[in-house]
């Protein structure tokens, strides 16, 4: 234990912050991470090739494994469907395991297909809903196979102009679509809806918001909650509220983190908005600490949902990683007492003060200590940028397995 964490460990203890519980909370914390993250991606302009790329799912579990490796948070990875399809998904579970891993979320893709121009199970042509929901349940049973509770769903379906479909039968055909994925779930699944303000559809999109989301899953049944994008919301929306909400409601069930400057640019996380990412942490904690929405918390499933365009694929994964971990352990340090005598008292100043405080407080000696009673390096990007791995990858080449 440096002298530098002693020091800090007493100012936080004389703030009245239970530093013990701080770190049992942090080592507890997993975030999962994405295959697409690792494999070639790029803009609706251009696909940039990087040396070094997976070529298939195994080489995308490898590189998975060295950022569980160096941060100690991420045993589990998302895979998306038809990307990431394999004739044997036993030997998928098995070289997951031998890279102390485990397949996350299973995400369908319904937005490729030339079938789904025109939306997928919003779809005028009933040959092509039949054809998206075949789809899921594909997906579906692939997660069972792979030990996945999680069926990930984002919907791209919407329209580019006034009067090209109609709204009311398109949500009635969501409806439908979702209630059969619904019914064949396993009885300890989820599944997840996100939503997207706008894009690939530039008039509409069907399930635009999280009240869509929220509406959708609520229909569904306990099984179907909603799933939160930071990069899928209008300017200026308040995401921390919407969080709140949900949880309130037991409806929020997962994230996918990244961030972003404009649209839904899948930039690094907390990159770009640090503070939101704090303030939402911070109703997490808070929602974790009430009685009636601990459950919920407890049963949140954080996801990185990032393509990086230009970033060397691994750096930039467990860079986001740690700015994750970050904003939680900022989040862990609000002295939750003064805060609420703060806003019973009116007292606008202090509350505000309260939340401010512990995200000006620097957490790198916590962190630091947490990695060192958790046998890891105190500076997980410096140790994988010295370990040589990623000079090794290279000989694979460029010309990986990107988003198709």
């Amino acid at each position: 234990m440096s002298e530098e964490y002693r020091i800090w460990e007493q100012k936080q203890q004389d703030r009245g912050i239970d530093v013990k519980w701080v770190k049992e909370r942090l080592k507890e914390f997993k975030v999962e991470t994405p295959s697409w993250g690792y494999g070639d991606s790029g803009t609706r302009f251009k696909t940039f090739k990087q040396a070094g790329v997976p070529r298939n799912l195994f080489e995308k579990l490898e590189d998975a494994a060295q950022v569980n490796k160096y941060t100690g948070m991420c045993p589990t990875v998302a895979i998306h469907i038809p990307w990431d399809k394999e004739d044997d998904y036993s030997k998928v579970v098995e070289y997951a395991s031998h890279l102390g891993l485990k397949i996350g979320a299973v995400n369908p893709n319904l937005f490729q297909d030339d079938d789904y121009k025109f939306g997928s199970i919003t779809n005028v042509r009933p040959e092509v809903r039949r054809k998206a929901i075949d789809h899921m349940l594909e997906c579906i049973d692939i997660a069972k196979q792979v030990g996945s509770k999680i069926i990930s769903l984002w919907l791209a379906d919407g329209t580019n102009y006034p009067g090209q479909g109609d709204f009311r039968a398109r949500k009635q055909w969501i409806q439908e679509s979702l209630q059969e994925i619904y019914d064949k779930l396993g009885e300890d699944m989820r599944l997840l809806i996100e939503y997207k303000c706008f894009e690939p559809g530039f008039y509409h999109t069907d399930i635009a918001d999280w009240g869509m989301s929220y509406a959708f899953a609520s229909k569904l049944g306990p099984k179907a909650q909603v799933l939160v994008d930071l990069g899928h919301h209008l300017q200026g929306t308040n995401v921390e509220h919407i969080v709140a909400f949900l949880l309130d409601e037991g409806k929020i069930g997962g994230f996918h983190f990244n961030n972003r400057k404009y649209a839904d640019d899948d930039l690094i996380v907390g990159s770009i908005n640090p503070y939101e990412l704090f303030l939402i942490f911070n109703e997490l904690v808070a929602g974790s600490l009430d009685s009636k929405t601990a459950p919920t918390a407890a049963n949140i499933a954080y996801m990185i949902d990032q393509s990086h365009c230009i970033e060397p694929k691994i750096p930039a994964m467990i860079r986001s990683v740690l700015n994750i971990q970050t904003a939680y352990a900022k989040a862990l340090l609000v002295n939750r007492k003064q805060l609420r005598e703060a806003q019973k008292a009116n007292d606008v100043m202090a509350a505000e003060a309260a939340v401010r405080e512990a995200f000006e407080i620097d957490v790198k000696p916590l962190l630091e200590q947490v990695r060192l009673e958790m046998g890891l390096d105190p500076d997980p990007l410096k140790a994988y940028l010295e370990s040589g791995y990623g000079e090794k990858i290279l000989s694979r080449g460029t010309g990986g397995k990107g988003w198709q």
